[in-house]
């Protein structure tokens, strides 16, 4: 897999200004990630996917995302949408929605799920009613992913809906992550069948393995900690070049001790962020291979890893910004990175309340509460 995109390296490479200015990756693009596997690598074996590990999941999206943050972004979005709806649909519409895997017939779901909708219940399904944000990848998606709120009961659950069923509102106009088509959309009584919903907080799988008793959250967070990671890496590598070039050239600041400190602070950083993160995945993968569910301190873990990613990676940006000079402002890879990671930092995923919720569980304020969704509860 790692092979196959760094094959798809140049073009990624290529295409990511003018995916900026489309607002979207090119269908031909889209189509080579797609061909490679990427969202294959998430969906469960009984299916006819390659439903890598989480250690895997992360450094695919890393390396996708080293080339071009969006299409990283993109991507992983896709990946997580499209395999947890894989995972915890039953098998109506697992058979509707997931025929042929191998051979690339199946759904894409793109959508967003952290604002429900309402779900009216009726004859065979549900009534759904609702406008949903930040659907990054829904170009390219044949399906919509949304959490509903069921209508007298409360319940949370999650859906899977044609995309002809909503209204996208074109609306993504924004300083990063252009090229995601992360767009908002709405719908009103549409309806939907109960075999193609699930309940939001499920960790029982309905097809697959081991890893999808993580949970939609918890499985989020893989994509996103390989995107910081990607991104911080890249910029990195960018403004080894730049000071290669400016180099013995006069009054440079690339040649200054300063500068050789800060690079070196940086990328200790980086691999100490990457390194540690590696080390909480790889104990729930120990978790998930004994039959077991990550219990609350792994579950406060691998939130605050992907925290901690988001924030070392804005670190680097911060680095890059100041030492980059006009590489940093006029257009090009470091400019457009630094707007990504700007955008991509302000995920809800790596908020400051989340970081705050992990603080007040390991610092033994609340040893009694546990996760649900992103709130300690």
């Amino acid at each position: 897999m790692l092979e196959r995109i760094e094959a798809l390296g140049a073009t990624l490479d290529a295409d990511a200004a003018p995916a900026e200015e489309l607002g979207r990756h090119t269908d031909d693009t889209a189509r080579a990630v797609l061909d490679a596997g990427v969202v294959r690598a998430g969906l469960p074996r009984s299916l006819g996917g390659h439903e890598f590990s989480p250690r895997q999941l992360i450094e695919m999206v890393e390396r996708i995302s080293y080339h071009d943050a969006a299409a990283g972004w993109t991507m992983q979005a896709l990946q997580v949408m499209t395999a947890t709806t894989a995972a915890y649909l039953g098998p109506t519409a697992a058979a509707e929605l997931f025929p042929d895997v191998p051979s690339g017939k199946h759904a894409l779901l793109a959508g967003h799920g952290t604002r429900p909708g309402r779900a009216v219940p009726v004859d065979g399904g549900f009534l759904v009613s609702g406008a949903w944000q930040f659907a990054s990848g829904m170009a390219h998606a044949s399906h919509i992913h949304s959490a509903i709120q069921v209508e007298g009961t409360g319940e949370l659950r999650v859906l899977a809906m044609p995309k002809e069923q909503v209204v996208l509102d074109g609306n993504w106009d924004v300083l990063g992550l252009r090229a995601t088509h992360s767009v908002d959309y709405h719908c009103d009584e549409a309806y939907v069948p109960a075999t193609h919903t699930y309940p939001a907080t499920t960790t029982t799988p309905a097809n697959g393995g081991a890893i999808y008793r993580l949970g939609l959250v918890n499985l989020s967070a893989l994509g996103h900690t390989g995107w910081a990671f990607g991104v911080g890496r890249r910029l990195l590598d960018e403004l080894k070049s730049v000071a290669a070039a400016r180099s013995g050239s006069r009054n440079a600041a690339v040649d200054t001790s300063q500068f050789h400190a800060e690079y070196a602070t940086a990328e200790a950083e980086l691999r100490a962020a990457r390194a540690w993160a590696a080390e909480v995945w790889r104990g729930i993968e120990l978790t998930l291979d004994a039959g077991e569910l990550t219990d609350t301190e792994q579950d406060t873990l691998l939130r605050l890893a992907l925290n901690h990613a988001t924030s070392t990676a804005l670190g680097v940006g911060r680095t890059v910004h100041r030492w980059a000079g006009t590489a940093a402002i006029r257009r090009g890879p470091i400019e457009r990175f630094l707007r990504d990671l700007g955008t991509g930092s302000q995920h809800i995923t790596s908020s400051p309340v989340v970081l705050q919720n992990c603080g007040t569980w390991l610092s033994g304020a609340r040893p009694e509460a546990s996760w649900t969704f992103l709130d300690l509860e």
